[in-house]
C-alpha cells in the first residue's frame, strides 16, 4: 500500500512547490475522497483535526519548519507507489482544490463536519491532537 509521503510526493510532481498548508490539504482531501469514491484509503497514516485544519502528523514532521515544501524535500516517497486509479483520484482532486490558496482549503475544512467531529467542541484555537477518522471523511464526502 502506498503511504501518505508517496501522495505527498506525487501532488508536489503534479503542482510543484507550494506551502507546507497547502500540502497538507491536499493530501487531507485526496484520501477523504479517496475513501469516498472507492472505499479505499490512499494511506493508512492518521490526520489529526489542528488548529490550521486536517494534518498528517508523520508528514509534519518531515516538514517541520519549513514554509515551502517541493518533492526533492522529502526523504522518503516515491510516486511509483500509487496506481493508476489513486493517481487519477488524486488529479481530480488537484483540479478541484489544486489553485485553492492555502487559507482557502483551511476554512473548507473548517466548514466540514470531519473536522468538527474531531474537534469534538474544542475552540478552534485550542491545540488538538484528536483524529479525523477515515470513517467519518468516507461519510461525508461520499454523501456530497
Amino acid at each position: 500500500m502506498a503511504n501518505v509521503f508517496d501522495t505527498a510526493k506525487y501532488i508536489l510532481s503534479q503542482q510543484g512547490p507550494m506551502s507546507t498548508m497547502k500540502l497538507q490539504k491536499l493530501c487531507y482531501y485526496a484520501q477523504a475522497w479517496s475513501l469516498a469514491w472507492t472505499e479505499h484509503p490512499l494511506f493508512t497514516e492518521k490526520i489529526e483535526a489542528w488548529v490550521n485544519g486536517p494534518v498528517c502528523p508523520v508528514l509534519f514532521q518531515e516538514h517541520k519548519g519549513k514554509f515551502m515544501i517541493e518533492a526533492d524535500d522529502l526523504k522518503e516517497g516515491t510516486s511509483d507507489a500509487l496506481s493508476d486509479d489513486q493517481k487519477d483520484t488524486i488529479d481530480r482532486v488537484l483540479e478541484y482544490y489544486g489553485d485553492w490558496a492555502p487559507y482557502e482549503l483551511r476554512e473548507q475544512s473548517h466548514n466540514e463536519r470531519p473536522w468538527k467531529q474531531a474537534r469534538n467542541g474544542i475552540p478552534e484555537s485550542m491545540a488538538c491532537s484528536n483524529e479525523i477518522t477515515q470513517t467519518s471523511m468516507g461519510e461525508y464526502y461520499g454523501n456530497l
